[in-house]
């Protein structure tokens, strides 16, 4: 088990000049898994630390795989169920003619919501986010505060980010540890770059409870900021190479 960076530095140089290291997992969480048990770090599945203050993050070198940066539901109260009244559209998913509202949209372009005829985008701005129909009228938003303050919450700890190469063999997939960052500081002009550009993207994943007392009410599945695991590094202030 390690404790501080600097034990972390010496065993991960360790372990960056060893060949290539079959996965510990079938999956996309091989990669985390792996590296933990070379570590002899406890798989953690709390919010807290895992060593010392830092958080640990893997990534695979060129991987296209999407990660959530975290979840937000827009403002102001009861935003979705405009959204999903207004935008959605019944689903084979359920028994009833109530409408869902699943789309991941981007500030690039506009992004055509089922067989509705509507669309809608991502629009930034000095101090917050918006989701603006075809006609530009916003329907929700998220300040600048209420965003730092998500991002703060989910990454309340230092991070140190491995990357690593991949391959797969007819044994399954395989790792090479290359190379190590210590990541801190949420850098909000970067987060609002990578909208711009269209690299971060907004999951609406709006449905409705199917049941119970609530059953045909709007349920938010978890509105997410979803981002490519190579580029997470990007939304830190602080990135520094340790290995």
């Amino acid at each position: 088990m390690i404790y501080t960076l600097d034990e972390f530095i010496e065993k991960f140089k360790k372990i960056v000049d060893m060949s290539w290291i079959s996965s510990h997992r079938k999956g996309p969480t091989g990669i985390g898994k792996t590296l933990e048990d070379l570590l002899e770090i406890p798989e953690n599945n709390s919010n807290s630390p895992d060593f010392g203050d830092y958080e640990l993050k893997s990534c695979r070198i060129n991987s296209n795989s999407m990660l959530t940066i975290f979840t937000k539901t827009p403002e102001p109260k009861g935003a979705i169920n405009i959204l999903r009244e207004k935008f959605g559209y019944s689903s084979s998913a359920y028994d009833n003619t109530e409408k869902v509202l699943h789309s991941t949209l981007s500030a690039y372009d506009f992004v055509n919501i089922g067989n509705t005829g509507n669309k809608l985008k991502i629009l930034c701005s000095n101090d917050k986010i918006s989701i603006i129909d075809g006609n530009n009228e916003e329907h929700a938003y998220w300040t600048k505060d209420v965003l730092k303050q998500a991002f703060e919450k989910k990454y309340k700890n230092k991070l140190v980010y491995v990357k690593a190469q991949s391959k797969i063999t007819e044994n399954g997939e395989e790792f090479k540890f290359v190379e190590a960052y210590e990541l801190s500081g949420f850098n909000y002009q970067s987060f609002i770059s990578l909208l711009e550009q269209g690299n971060i993207y907004v999951d609406l994943r709006i449905g409705q409870y199917h049941g119970g007392l609530k059953n045909g009410q709007t349920h938010d599945h978890g509105t997410g900021f979803r981002i490519k695991e190579i580029d997470q590094p990007l939304l830190f202030r602080i990135n520094k190479r340790i290995v």
